[in-house]
């Protein structure tokens, strides 16, 4: 479902507060640019665009998780991305005028803001400081992912998923008494597509972690990290 919204007739929130590349607009400037965002709403498991689609926006996510991933030529699902709030895709095409790499898939019901391609490059020259965030938003992206495809050839599986509940920890995570209580984004199947292993290697690992004592399941998307230095020596990260 889409909608062009103006400021104060919208029934989103801006999704200009909860993002980082916005931080530098002042009050009056975010409403200002809420005049040309568009607004649309996907139920879990719908596809926003697909790979090779060109994209003619910069999409935002405002609510909800978004899955970025690629079909191998075994048929195989593999995860590139793990998209939250804030977060961002439709920069190739901005930019480069290049093709989607991957199919985004909502994880969950997800709201998010989106700019037309000329929209977008106005703002840009009237904002200079938005596209110095997108320029450091997306060096973070490229070792993020430079780490991951690094930890595939180096790390040990149990240091792969360390490290990954690591960074959901840091991502999804809320602080609660007994540890970090995190909001899995991924399914146990999700994660083995992220990881490139088989669902029952996630599953038995997941296990042991919690014979361990390192985590315990809440529920069936919620874990409770109870001893985040132990991952900390699975990865390798200093403690």
């Amino acid at each position: 479902m889409k909608c062009n919204c103006y400021a104060g007739e919208c029934p989103h929130n801006l999704c200009m507060h909860k993002v980082p590349i916005f931080s530098s607009l002042s009050q009056e400037e975010m409403s200002h640019i809420s005049s040309i965002i568009n607004h649309n709403n996907y139920q879990k498991g719908e596809i926003l665009f697909s790979e090779e689609d060109s994209l003619r926006s910069l999409i935002i996510i405002n609510e909800g998780s978004v899955k970025g991933f690629k079909i191998t030529p075994e048929g195989r699902e593999q995860i590139l991305h793990v998209f939250s709030v804030g977060d961002f895709f439709g920069e190739r095409n901005l930019f480069g005028g290049q093709k989607s790499a991957y199919t985004a898939e909502a994880l969950e019901p997800t709201k998010t803001c989106s700019f037309t391609k000329d929209d977008f490059h106005k703002i840009l020259f009237a904002y200079p400081g938005i596209a110095i965030k997108i320029i450091e938003t997306l060096e973070e992206r490229i070792a993020r992912m430079e780490s991951t495809m690094q930890s595939m050839g180096v790390r040990s599986l149990d240091g792969r998923i360390g490290g990954l509940l690591l960074d959901f920890a840091d991502k999804y995570g809320e602080v609660v008494p007994e540890g970090i209580l995190i909001r899995l984004p991924l399914s146990r199947e999700g994660i083995a597509n992220f990881l490139g292993v088989a669902r029952e290697t996630v599953s038995r690992k997941l296990g042991q972690l919690e014979i361990d004592g390192v985590i315990r399941p809440v529920g069936n998307k919620n874990i409770l990290l109870l001893d985040g230095e132990a991952l900390k020596t699975m990865t390798g990260k200093d403690t």
